[in-house]
């Protein structure tokens, strides 16, 4: 039997990041920046004003106040930045609107509240010293420096910073298109007329892909007939950079995922010392259904998850969500985790690492406490139902056999 570790592994290993695309920057929002962006220019490239005010020499204010004003006269009015700059001589001053590249020579931006407000001369009630309310230089970023480091996700913030800076264009990891096929002739969708067993496994992790960042393309429960399966497997690996397939697993002679995927690429069903999802699939199609070339982008890694949705969501959880954020460039893969204190006890089999769905309360100050929402001996049983009370997985690993009332146990948490 594969170790949970070992099979987190060989998914990881399959899971390399999209290819980085140059893509227009509006289309950027969400993914993670693959290249540095670098400040080409000082931002901003001469000093501006902050505020609506008069620009003047600091050394002119020496002594200014509401019981003795310093009179300045005001020579120009300056209210767009495509104005051609000009020198300011001391004693005067030049009234400015915010954002307006400060005059030549002027080093301080006398705010209008401070003033009479005068257009011919204007009455200075407050001394400012060198540099007020002027935005320097290079502040917003200095040439040569990197104003975006790659890594980061990109959102409406960091994309103001980009435009600012000039980029139309920037290079990231586009989000993994991922498409979900759940396999069985017993599956019917949510909402159908027909008998059968209601799909919950295409709705539940097109809404997990899409949380982890991905792009998620839920296709209509498929049959276990080998002709039908193998075209529909055919047919989506034209738009997935990953596919994942639930159900399917079992031994029956009905289920024929195995037989299908086999021809397709590399695919290897292991039993997993894990509890529940002890089925999976792992492996790689080729993308051109045909002879593997070797060059990047010929392959797409296939995860097939057992058909239970509990085994599956845990199944996502403990394995996909991770291979997606790697996909995606993530360099945070692992949903966060706390230590909590069991708030019953409970057994579990030797060998066999447990998920356990739980409620978790509690905070950093005070410290947590885990409950399972259902009988942890039984979780091949645990209802959709009971899932869906769960923050939380309780991770009980393989050498132990017993969690005993207030032990600190280490979870997962499924909800920030």
């Amino acid at each position: 039997m594969k170790s949970v570790q070992d099979q987190l592994a060989a998914v990881l290993a399959v899971a390399l990041p999209v290819p980085a695309l140059d893509v227009v920057l509006t289309d950027a929002a969400g993914c993670i920046l693959a290249a540095d962006i670098v400040v080409t220019e000082n931002i901003p490239a001469r000093p501006l004003a902050t505020c609506d005010g008069y620009a003047v020499f600091a050394r002119d204010l020496t002594g200014a106040s509401a019981q003795e004003p310093v009179v300045l006269p005001v020579i120009h009015d300056v209210w767009s930045a495509a104005d051609e700059p000009f020198r300011l001589v001391p004693g005067q001053s030049v009234l400015l609107s915010s954002g307006v590249p400060m005059p030549i020579g002027a080093d301080t931006l006398v705010p209008v509240w401070a003033t009479d407000r005068g257009e011919a001369r204007v009455r200075i009630t407050a001394e400012f010293g060198q540099g007020a309310n002027v935005r320097a230089v290079g502040a917003d970023g200095a040439a040569g420096s990197v104003g975006l480091r790659a890594g980061i996700r990109l959102d409406a913030r960091q994309l103001a910073f980009a435009a600012s800076l000039g980029y139309a264009r920037i290079r990231v990891h586009p989000a993994p298109r991922v498409v979900i096929l759940p396999v069985g002739d017993e599956l019917v969708q949510p909402g159908s007329p027909r008998p059968g067993v209601f799909d919950a496994n295409g709705p539940s992790l097109r809404t997990a892909v899409q949380d982890a960042g991905a792009i998620a393309i839920q296709v209509a429960p498929v049959s276990d007939d080998q002709a039908k399966l193998r075209d529909a497997i055919e047919d989506q690996l034209v738009r997935a950079d990953l596919l994942i397939t639930t159900g399917g697993l079992s031994e029956g002679s009905h289920d024929t995922l195995k037989d299908v995927l086999a021809p397709l690429g590399t695919v290897r069903f292991d039993h997993v010392a894990m509890m529940p999802g002890r089925n999976q699939g792992l492996g790689t199609l080729y993308a051109g259904i045909g002879v593997d070339t070797g060059a990047p982008g010929d392959t797409i890694p296939v995860f097939s998850l057992p058909g239970h949705p509990v085994a599956a969501q845990i199944s996502y959880e403990v394995f996909v969500r991770p291979a997606l954020r790697a996909m995606a460039g993530y360099t945070e893969i692992y949903r966060p985790s706390v230590a909590a204190h069991a708030a019953v006890g409970w057994r579990s089999p030797a060998g066999i690492r447990q998920f356990v769905p739980a409620t978790l309360v509690g905070s950093p100050e005070e410290g947590y406490q885990v409950t399972p929402v259902g009988d942890p001996t039984r979780l091949e049983e645990l209802s959709v139902a009971a899932l869906a009370e769960a923050n939380a997985l309780a991770v009980v690993p393989e050498g132990d056999t017993e969690v005993r009332f207030g032990d600190r146990v280490h979870c997962l948490v499924l909800e920030a």
